[in-house]
């Protein structure tokens, strides 16, 4: 059994300029849109989002740490020769870096050695070996705050794709232009998550409070850690980790007492806002409901862009990084 954990909500707010963070393979890589066209706002799969944490994770703990239990399961190793490693070989691996190679406990092994089994849990299914474990950490998709126009672009790439020759008839042969890309992109948008932390399936995976913490880093810096052409310049804009006393309650869907200034019609006509000097995040509602609910809740605490203009007040601890 783990140390104790409190169960918890997570609201997590971050920005996107000048590009897509998270592609539709089939909507030709343009954004996701799980409400449908009319609705036009647009969505994160919480997929993306456990991969900025992990991704964070494997950068700052690439040896595991100093018990040897920060190593990431869930992520592409290669072998020498370039061949890519299933769930057995590379939990085997995993576990010998760990120094937990000789257990026959294999899930207890990889709670043990992995923040993402016991943060988010795992599916281990070869043959003769298998669990499921769920993860006490789930988020849910986050949804832009507003609607979102997609821009189809193009432009053109420097090198050509092959070389030029020169026949022995002296013509030159191949490619003398480079190619054309295309792509989908939006100038500016604002998306907000919701995410859980069960305390009970916590005890069962052995996460920790320092987990916990990691978690929140990681949703913070793995999002200004995220570099890769296309998905934009991204910023965190504001993080709120409800504690509860009280393992069986949450208030629940957070994200849905926040509003964005300025509302809807502003993000519908021909000059909707490009940065987040434009916006203002009304929290009144969510402020409200926390102070309701004082009594439930053990501790509060806030992370937020500084920047980033808010309307009203959240009264948890203000924390930075």
């Amino acid at each position: 059994m783990g140390e104790t954990i409190n169960s918890a909500e997570i609201l997590f707010i971050k920005c996107v300029k000048d590009g897509i963070p998270n592609r539709d393979p089939l909507r030709d890589s343009d954004a996701r849109r799980i409400f449908g066209d009319d609705d036009r706002r647009i969505s994160l799969s919480d997929v993306s989002i456990k991969r900025d944490v992990r991704d964070y994770v494997m950068a700052r703990y690439p040896d595991g740490g100093d018990d040897k239990s920060m190593f990431v399961f869930c992520r592409e190793e290669r072998t020498p020769d370039n061949k890519l490693l299933g769930r057995d070989k590379l939990a085997k691996a995993l576990l010998e870096r760990a120094g937990r190679g000789g257990s026959k406990d294999l899930a207890g092994d990889l709670k043990a050695s992995a923040f993402d089994v016991r943060v988010f849990g795992a599916v281990f299914s070869v043959e003769k070996k298998s669990f499921h474990q769920c993860g006490p950490v789930q988020f849910g998709w986050a949804h832009s705050l507003h609607p979102v126009e997609t821009k189809y672009v193009q432009g053109t790439v420097v090198m050509p794709s092959k070389d030029t020759e020169v026949t022995e008839e002296g013509k030159e042969e191949g490619l003398s232009q480079g190619t054309i890309w295309t792509t989908y992109t939006l100038p500016f948008a604002v998306f907000a998550m919701p995410g859980v932390i069960n305390s009970h399936i916590a005890q069962d995976t052995g996460m920790t409070d320092s987990d916990v913490n990691k978690v929140l880093e990681g949703l913070w810096k793995g999002t200004i850690n995220r570099q890769a052409r296309g998905r934009g310049i991204q910023q965190p804009l504001l993080l709120l980790h409800v504690e509860y006393a009280d393992p069986f309650f949450r208030i629940g869907f957070l994200e849905n007492l926040v509003r964005i200034e300025p509302s809807r019609e502003a993000w519908q006509n021909s000059n909707p806002p490009t940065s987040v000097e434009e916006i203002a995040l009304s929290v009144e509602r969510l402020g409200m409901s926390l102070k309701d609910n004082r009594d439930k809740i053990k501790r509060a605490r806030l992370w937020r862009y500084q920047p980033l203009k808010l309307e009203g007040e959240i009264p948890a601890e203000e924390r930075t990084w």
